[in-house]
């Protein structure tokens, strides 16, 4: 099984199917995985197998090394559309979280005012009033909710502490439309068991919580890369055409990525 673990704190930049072209921020260390969710289709592989022995990057670290590459950027190119928050694990667990993307807004403004700053979650933290205050800082807020089905998510998404959809929804509603929805589907099997959420008894109550929450839009995509859990497989085209269809009868905007 190969895994994908990014440099730290600076990394690409590299096409995104959902973004363009984004330079990444991984706020967590460079030899290992930091999450708060330990996803069984994660590209970086699941957290246990890539223990974290470095420290994390410290908040002028970051500064510091991302505004040499943006000088970089700006003198030979290419032009960044988004700087992103991602890589080995989930960004808003580091201490300094807010403080780094008041940083990094401050640079964008500097370097590239054109370019947009996303952040790529999986909302555990959103209960949190300082990470809540730091996300407008952010243009395109991606948080992830697979599925609205708690045995579902403690099998697939497998939070490494306490999670309760019923609270996630509070929050996720109480943010609507200054964020994005992104949900991973797929098929195939982990552990014997069956993990295909494109079907209707996952869909129809997924379609119902985003008509409570009402997102400025939703992204929809399947598996791009190889996954810590063999025998999983990719949703089809036509199974995300559809899906992404149904949410554009709700009025919420959908992107969907193959």
């Amino acid at each position: 099984m190969s895994t994908v673990i990014y440099p730290s704190p600076v990394f690409g930049p590299v096409h995104s199917r959902r973004l363009g072209v984004s330079l990444g921020i991984n706020l967590l260390p460079s030899d290992g995985k930091v999450c708060s969710f330990d996803c069984i289709y994660c590209e970086c592989g699941y957290n246990a197998s890539h223990r974290a022995h470095a420290k994390l990057p410290t908040a002028e670290e970051v500064r510091q090394t991302l505004e040499s590459r943006l000088k970089e950027m700006k003198e030979h190119g290419p032009a960044p559309d988004v700087l992103t928050f991602a890589g080995n694990g989930e960004p808003t667990l580091h201490p300094d979280f807010a403080r780094i993307a008041l940083d990094v807004a401050a640079l964008r403004d500097q370097y590239f005012p054109q370019a947009r700053m996303s952040l790529l979650s999986n909302a555990t933290r959103i209960h949190l009033e300082e990470v809540r205050k730091a996300l407008f800082c952010f243009d395109n807020i991606l948080l992830k909710l697979d599925t609205v089905s708690e045995e579902y998510i403690r099998r697939v998404d497998r939070p490494c502490g306490h999670y309760s959809v019923e609270e996630q929804m509070k929050w996720l509603t109480e943010l609507h439309e200054r964020i994005t929805i992104q949900t991973m589907f797929m098929k195939g099997t982990h552990e014997g068991e069956d993990v295909n959420n494109c079907k209707e008894e996952f869909i129809a109550p997924w379609l119902e919580a985003l008509g409570c929450i009402r997102p400025r839009m939703v992204a929809i995509y399947t598996i791009d890369r190889e996954t810590p859990s063999p025998l999983l497989e990719k949703a089809s085209r036509e199974e995300l055409d559809a899906i992404g269809g149904r949410v554009r009868e709700l009025g919420i905007p959908c992107s969907v990525s193959y």
